[in-house]
């Protein structure tokens, strides 16, 4: 089982270009890229950054800019958000193994280290149900991404299930209290 910690020496090799690349979540599409190219360099490697947390997930948006598609998790009061993202053949959730289907030409993994309910209680925080497209989440229309699904959280982690066009850049940018997942629409600017 791939944890969070395990991805430290990812973040150190994305470290650099996560940095370079960093737009702020509520940017506009014409703010989001330069007037003359998208932004290249991200890669499809593996990504994942070290922060272990235990404030619970909230809501998960997303957003169409001119170069790529937006998925932002919001955990506030989370701080810096600890994260491992890759691409797999099929999504099986981490608590018991279940296949579950996700739509695209290739599929992210996201792991988010925020819990989707509450730790004290157990109340859930976010609304999603294993094997279900996420809640309030319309990606009709989007160039990149085809489907979303929610796989569940385990030992403090949720793993959504992201559906894209094809096996594409991405990169990750860790903000005060949310987590964004960029998918460029292409390889090339």
């Amino acid at each position: 089982m791939r944890r969070i910690g395990a991805a430290a020496a990812a973040l150190a090799l994305a470290g650099g270009l996560l940095a370079a690349g960093a737009v702020t979540a509520g940017a506009s599409p014409s703010t989001a890229t330069s007037a003359s190219a998208c932004p290249t360099g991200w890669g499809s490697g593996v990504k994942g950054g070290v922060t272990a947390g235990a404030v619970p997930l909230t809501n998960i948006r997303t957003g169409q800019h001119d170069c790529y598609d937006r998925m932002v998790f919001d955990v506030p009061g989370g701080g810096t958000v600890g994260y491992y993202v890759h691409y797999v053949d099929r999504l099986y959730q981490d608590a018991s193994g279940a296949y579950i289907p996700v739509g695209g030409g290739a599929i992210l993994e996201v792991r988010v280290a925020a819990p989707s309910y509450a730790l004290e209680s157990g109340a859930p925080t976010y609304p999603g149900r294993v094997s279900r497209p996420l809640p309030g989440v319309d990606i009709s229309g989007y160039r990149t991404f085809r489907d979303t699904r929610f796989a569940g959280s385990f030992e403090g982690e949720t793993q959504i299930g992201l559906g894209v066009r094809a096996r594409l850049p991405f990169r990750v940018i860790q903000l005060p209290d949310r987590l964004v997942v960029d998918v460029a629409h292409s390889w090339t600017a």
